[in-house]
């Protein structure tokens, strides 16, 4: 394994002191242009990189944006591409951070803020943060959170609308059993998502039913569990609207293990479009939420509060769109 090239290292080989190095790669005066030039061109040919504590304990300032997630998984890897591509060429770096370990989810964000504000990163993304009270001297932005909006500025998926139309378009193709695999009771989001089903049905005049609903908890083993119940239940539903993409695949493949074809026999809706749902072999219908923008408006919106600037806007919802692909059909 090789060595973390040093300043010792950049200095022996411009030929310099430590000092003389230290000014030169941070700016300072004191140092002779051509001093500073052969400085800078031993430090690229050792691919020398001035600690990030360091330099901020000089200047206040990292140039990096942090990312903080409870734990890396489909819905905040595509938050965090949205990040980069947005804040790509601007002079800021993006450091990933998942904060929650040995599962303590709660208030993980005020630990990693504790951790990284101030020594390591400029301005904070928190992604589905479980607490919006999280205090720190930095720019803090929340993609998703828990209990929706509050004092911090906040970007979110219109989850209610889009589950709205999700069970209107079961309902269309003519479906009146349908069932629903929720998400996590601790989330604004997935409530809402439980409403614009709930808001479909009375649409259609169309009794709500806790018979056809199960909670998947936007885990797959969970949904896969959930989806065991609704499918081998006396009253099995015609489709399925599941509040997240990783339930709806699960329940996709428990039908598969039951032999219940999709979609002559059983419709599914998934909520995101993961990379994953366009892939299987049967690429399921599901409601897009922007997951890749919602990261970019919360990036655009850190980096005006970096530049001291003041928000025409604090909360910010995103609109969602129906993706038909080949897990619907009309009842048999």
């Amino acid at each position: 394994m090789m060595s973390r090239t040093t300043i010792h290292d950049v200095a022996a080989e411009a030929g310099v002191s430590v000092a003389t190095v230290s000014k030169a790669v941070n700016g300072r005066y004191g140092v002779a242009e051509a001093t500073v030039t052969r400085v800078l061109a031993a430090a690229e040919r050792l691919g020398y990189e001035s600690s990030l504590v360091a330099s901020s304990m000089r200047s206040r300032r990292t140039g990096v944006v942090g990312v903080l997630v409870a734990d890396f998984e489909p819905f905040s890897a595509e938050v965090l591409k949205g990040v980069g591509a947005a804040l790509h060429g601007s002079g800021y770096d993006v450091l990933a951070y998942a904060g929650a370990s040995r599962g303590a989810v709660g208030g993980w964000e005020r630990r990693s803020l504790q951790r990284l504000s101030g020594t390591l990163i400029d301005a904070a993304i928190l992604v589905t943060p479980t607490v919006l009270g999280a205090t720190a001297d930095i720019p803090v932005v929340a993609v998703d959170p828990h209990t929706g909006r509050a004092d911090l500025p906040t970007v979110e998926a219109d989850s209610r609308g889009g589950a709205l139309e999700a069970t209107r378009y079961l309902i269309e193709l003519g479906h009146r059993e349908v069932g629903f695999l929720a998400g996590r009771e601790d989330l604004r989001s997935a409530g809402l998502r439980e409403a614009g089903y709930r808001a479909a049905l009375a649409e259609a005049c169309i009794p709500f039913d806790t018979r056809l609903v199960e909670p998947g908890r936007y885990e797959q083993e969970a949904a896969r569990e959930a989806a065991h119940r609704l499918l081998r239940a006396e009253r099995r539903p015609t489709a399925v609207f599941a509040a997240n993409d990783l339930s709806a695949l699960a329940l996709l493949e428990v039908a598969a293990e039951l032999g219940i074809h999709v979609p002559d026999a059983l419709s599914i809706v998934g909520f995101d479009d993961i990379p994953e749902a366009s892939r299987r072999s049967v690429p399921l219908t599901t409601i897009r939420q922007p997951m890749g923008q919602l990261g970019a408006v919360a990036a655009e919106l850190v980096a005006a509060l970096m530049r001291g600037e003041t928000l025409d806007q604090t909360h910010v919802i995103l609109p969602t769109r129906l993706i038909p692909r080949a897990t619907t059909a009309p009842p048999a």
